[in-house]
């Protein structure tokens, strides 16, 4: 048997030290005492996270397994909620749904953020290289500890389609059916293409690979620490956000088609928010285009206008700073992204 804790009670330091764990609310969470991954690599105690619906039936086999994609969690109702409940499409009077965290998800498996037992420290990028088979196979040392003998369906998407797939390799007798979507067998070139575009936008951050100075104020005087975040090694205060929000930004180009931006967004305009810094000055306006989108300006105002509007009798008209709503959705949604997810790349 293994041990379980609950998110909301009694879980050991070790885990609480990953406040993300958090975000997801009543979630279980499993450790394996010992686990050999593809790569001969063994980790002890190892932490999946796990949540399930309805209940599972006398002989084992009503069990549906929903497989997430590559930053989602094991809290199904957070993005396929509308699919879930009584007589829907995830039946919770008719199946014993589950659904498992994998592993490099800061959202409570063994990943990065896990405390090594030798340094107690976190792994960091130091974590070993972990497959879908991997977790597959984790993901099963779960449900066999929840009594269930046979899946009915195994469900999943994108990366979760993957899992689908490597499901479908435990043969049928206990895997009945599968439903993978959107998703292929393995990454393609061009996968692969847009994943190292992504790679090396969170490798540009500075605060992914420099040494980092933080000012601390202490007895009216100002002491500076430094804080070694070359190659993955950052701290909570100093996370690589800038870089892993153009990520996400990068990403969601390959999560939606080119037809859907052209019909969601077309070349419409975002709608200007109140209390957005107005340009006093053309010199202003241009450098406030040049720079738009730019998440670490902070140069302050240029110099003061000539005159109360900022022009001359005899200056141009006023360039006027213009953000399309294709840029603001992907703005919006790196800014969502670095708010819950952490990064460390392999």
């Amino acid at each position: 048997m293994y041990q379980t804790y609950k998110t909301t009670e009694g879980l050991p330091p070790c885990l609480q030290k990953n406040n993300l764990i958090h975000l997801i609310p009543d979630q279980n969470i499993t450790v394996i005492p010992s686990f050999t991954l593809e790569t001969g690599v063994v980790l002890n105690d190892v932490p999946i996270a796990w949540k399930s619906w309805g209940k599972l039936n006398d002989k084992g086999d009503n069990c549906m397994v929903i497989c997430h994609a590559l930053t989602g969690s094991a809290d199904v109702e957070d993005w396929w909620g509308p699919l879930m409940g009584p007589r829907k499409a995830f039946d919770t009077t008719k199946f014993f749904i589950v659904c498992c965290n994998v592993m490099g998800s800061p959202y409570g498996a063994a990943s990065p953020l896990t405390i090594h037992k030798e340094t107690g420290e976190r792994y960091g990028p130091e974590f070993p290289l972990a497959s879908v088979r991997d977790d597959v196979r984790l993901h099963r040392l779960i449900l066999d500890h929840l009594g269930v003998k046979q899946v009915a369906i195994c469900i999943g998407g994108s990366m979760g389609g993957m899992q689908v797939l490597e499901w479908a390799f435990m043969g049928k007798d206990y895997v009945r059916t599968i439903v993978p979507i959107a998703t292929s067998g393995r990454h393609s070139a061009w996968g692969i293409s847009w994943g190292e575009a992504q790679r090396q936008s969170i490798y540009s951050d500075p605060y992914y690979g420099k040494v980092m100075e933080e000012e601390e104020q202490t007895d009216c005087r100002s002491n500076y620490t430094s804080h070694i975040t070359a190659d993955g090694y950052y701290p909570d205060s100093l996370p690589p956000n800038v870089g892993l929000s153009a990520a996400r930004m990068s990403a969601l180009l390959t999560y939606r088609s080119r037809d859907s931006f052209e019909s969601r967004f077309g070349r419409k305009s975002a709608e200007t928010k109140k209390g957005d810094h107005q340009p006093s000055s053309p010199r202003e306006a241009n450098r406030m285009i040049h720079n738009d989108g730019h998440k670490k300006s902070t140069r302050p105002p240029l110099s003061p206008p000539l005159n109360g509007d900022g022009q001359t009798i005899n200056d141009p008209p006023m360039p006027t700073p213009f953000v399309f709503s294709a840029q603001s959705y992907l703005r919006y949604q790196g800014d969502k992204f670095i708010n819950r997810f952490t990064i460390f790349i392999k």
